[in-house]
């Protein structure tokens, strides 16, 4: 009998202007010393996806999207954890504020043919570029521990299925 995880929902933002993406090297807890966008757990006060990305980019980096939409969504299951993280994945290529160091993140450009990958989440190497061509996608990842991939299901979809599958699977508001 298969055991059914309860599960997290997480937002991921990333920044990304003309031939740059803003990623930030994580300096404590889950996915220390990995480069990576902002993002982080949608508080159950209320708070819909779409805010809990801004919120978390703001604590994060000390700036405001001005123009974040969804574009990825992808359920993740780790061997060693207790729950599966439904991660919703926003782009934005505007902001206001400066981009700034927090105790949690320090964040650096990079040039999108220079993207650090050996330095990121494994499995970023399979939907950042999705993210980059402004494709929506969605997915399903397993890993073994931390850092092996066992599977990876990334796909491209509609604006509108996406949306579908991220408020079916969140059962909490999208805005």
């Amino acid at each position: 009998m298969i055991k059914v995880k309860p599960s997290k929902i997480l937002t991921l933002l990333l920044i990304h202007q003309k031939n740059q993406i803003l990623l930030a090297m994580k300096k404590r807890g889950f996915g220390m010393g990995k480069y990576n966008g902002f993002g982080g757990k949608v508080e159950r006060n209320g708070e819909s996806i779409y805010q809990a990305a801004i919120r978390e980019t703001q604590e994060e980096g000390c700036i405001t999207p001005t123009d974040a939409q969804l574009i990825g969504y992808i359920k993740m299951d780790f061997d060693c954890e207790k729950e599966t993280l439904k991660v919703h994945i926003f782009k934005a290529t505007q902001f206001e504020g400066e981009v700034q160091e927090t105790e949690e993140m320090k964040p650096q450009w990079f040039d999108v043919n220079n993207i650090p990958y050996k330095t990121m989440w494994i499995d970023d190497q399979y939907w950042v570029p999705y993210l980059l061509d402004n494709k929506y996608f969605y997915g399903y990842l397993l890993f073994e521990g931390h850092d092996k991939l066992i599977k990876v299901d990334i796909k491209e979809t509609t604006q509108q299925e996406l949306l579908n599958i991220s408020e079916k699977e969140s059962e909490i508001r999208l805005q």
